[in-house]
């Protein structure tokens, strides 16, 4: 499970008031108990793992905010005029002195294994960092503990991103080198294979970042980003894709075990019952009024490839091909992520069908990814006890197909051991497992407005969207891509309706919701979901897209894009108290 963070005298430090960046200095008198044992380097470095993702805000929100999921309401982020220098936040620094501070007396310590907890807290502050410089860009870079005397640190300026990410670099191939623990079967703790994981996912972002921000002008420095990637990822040993007892549940039941399957995951928070350690996904998935009620948008279902491997949308009438259709002899990714089909719950006891349930899913394609079958009392209150997955190998594949793609070294063999690998998992069949694509899939070209037109890079593109969905990637992703404007054009659309009136949803005979307009109409069916589309402009309300017909169009609310957000600004009041930091452009 999740390291708990030790409260211990010597570690109690006062609160960083954001850009002054100062502590009190920390009482020596038991230091030497501490940093003269290696039991006691490796109790402080356990206070380091409150850096990873807690499971309170899940990675499996991430994606709320993306074009891949319809979402109730509008984030501040891309609601208009909400997200301003008085309104930001994240410019805190805790963390890192607490870090810093166990470096610099782990250096001096006596202890043989010294190196091995030193190489954890530079991997720590290496997440630190690319966590501040994803967010704000320019950052201070501070590798030493700051006494409060020292005003030139304390009040000084932002260090440039590129520099600060070679810094990460640097942190991180030194936590590789000096980490001594290469695997943990509790997929819980920090290894070697850990650090080479979050390394591809950082390098990959940098190297993209740098490719695609031309503003920069540091597209010449992206290959050496991408190699380091695949190098990476070639050195991690030990993993494979989970293989579960059958095709249709090899994929979800990673996300819904208790104990994480350490064939395949690679980090993780195990959450416990009796230490009362839960998460909230059934609730925030399910729920009709907790959460933002998420669900997926049909022009990201629509890139699900059928069984044999074609494109769904090569059907000229995919656009009005209704969900109980739609979803036959599709990738089995989707029926194990959206209800569909004969997916089934468990009612006190009871497996029940449940087919989509439009009073908890705008879309129709209500996820299932993260969320147990059972209903009480997982659904009703925040008592999730599987395991919260931060990384796991099918990322890794997904982050050197990409590198190769993007560096042009993409080979038959590679495909076959990344993307073909993911897709024969998903009971994908035919030449798309072995053999590289050749024309660039025009529906993918449509959805990324153009940005991309590489056959092996769009269907990369597909895979890692489909794969990792609900993992929390999404927006760094649109963003290191630079194509932000996706937060916001892309329409929370849903599944087709022909006209108003009754439908199956999963074909079992039963009508499971039904559309109108004006006056509500009665039913004999006390289950079925009434969606009322009439007319109307008003945030929160479903339509359909050609007002009788269509596709379900859910209004969440007006969504702004606009390019500064690519970064965070900086917090008004910690310009204030130092006014050498600046603003981020546009701020």
């Amino acid at each position: 499970m999740k390291i708990l963070h030790y409260i211990l005298p010597f570690l109690l430090v006062a609160s960083v008031s954001s850009c002054n960046l100062d502590e009190y200095p920390v009482d020596t008198a038991t230091n030497q108990a501490i940093f003269g044992s290696a039991s006691g380097l490796e109790l402080y470095s356990n206070s380091f793992y409150d850096i990873l993702p807690g499971t309170d805000v899940g990675v499996f929100q991430g994606d709320d905010v993306s074009d891949l999921v319809a979402r109730n309401g509008v984030d501040n982020y891309l609601a208009v005029n909400a997200l301003s220098p008085v309104t930001s936040s994240g410019w805190a620094w805790s963390n890192l002195r607490n870090i810093n501070y166990f470096i610099e007396n782990a250096e001096n310590s006596p202890v043989v294994e010294r190196n091995h907890y030193i190489g954890m807290a530079r991997f720590f502050r290496a997440l630190f960092y690319f966590d501040k410089v994803k967010r704000f860009g320019d950052v201070p870079w501070i590798d030493q503990t700051i006494e409060i005397t020292d005003s030139v640190t304390l009040y000084g300026s932002r260090d440039d991103r590129f520099m600060v990410m070679d810094k990460v670099l640097e942190d991180l191939n030194y936590a590789i080198e000096n980490i001594t623990l290469t695997s943990d079967a509790s997929s819980t703790r920090i290894t070697k294979n850990v650090a080479r994981a979050y390394k591809t996912r950082i390098a990959l972002f940098e190297a993209s970042f740098r490719r695609y921000h031309t503003e920069y002008g540091m597209q010449g420095t992206a290959d050496a980003w991408y190699g380091e990637v695949v190098n990476t990822a070639n050195e991690i040993t030990g993993f494979s894709l989970h293989s579960g007892a059958s095709d249709d549940r090899s994929y979800r039941e990673i996300f819904i075990t208790k104990t994480p399957f350490a064939d395949e995951t690679i980090l993780a928070v195990a959450l416990d019952a009796s230490l009362q350690v839960f998460s909230s996904a059934n609730r925030r998935f399910i729920s009709p009024t907790y959460g933002n009620r998420p669900s997926l948008t049909r022009n990201f279902v629509n890139t699900y490839l059928k069984l044999d491997g074609t494109s769904f949308t090569d059907n000229p009438e995919y656009k009005t091909t209704p969900f109980v259709e739609e979803v036959k002899n599709r990738d089995l990714r989707l029926k194990q992520t959206v209800r569909l089909g004969d997916y089934h719950r468990t009612e006190n006891g009871v497996s029940v069908v449940a087919p989509p349930n439009f009073n908890q899913t705008f879309t129709g394609y209500q996820p299932i990814k993260w969320c147990y079958d059972e209903r009480f009392p997982y659904d009703d209150e925040s008592r999730n006890d599987n395991a919260h997955i931060i990384m796991r190998y099918a990322e890794v594949l997904l982050n050197k197909a990409e590198a190769l793609a993007e560096l042009g070294a993409m080979t038959p063999g590679y495909w076959a051991e990344t993307i073909g690998a993911l897709r024969a998992r998903a009971g994908i069949t035919g030449s798309t497992l072995t053999t590289l694509p050749t024309e660039a899939d025009p529906y993918l070209v449509e959805y990324y407005k153009g940005k991309f037109a590489d056959p092996v890079l769009l269907e990369v593109l597909r895979e890692r969207a489909v794969e990792l969905v609900f993992e929390g990637l999404r927006p760094d992703d649109l963003r290191r891509w630079h194509i932000g404007e996706l937060f916001a054009d892309s329409p929370m659309n849903g599944m087709y309706v022909p006209a108003l009136g009754e439908y199956d949803l999963n074909g079992d005979g039963i009508m499971d919701v039904l559309f109108y307009q004006g006056d509500k109409p009665g039913s004999s069916n006390p289950a079925i979901a009434f969606v009322d589309v009439s007319l109307s402009s008003a945030a929160g309300r479903i339509q359909l897209s050609n007002g009788t017909s269509g596709e379900v169009i859910f209004n969440p609310g007006v969504r702004e894009w606009m390019d500064k957000k690519y970064l965070y600004p900086i917090p008004e009041t910690d310009i204030i108290r130092n006014p050498a930091l600046g603003q981020n452009p546009g701020w």
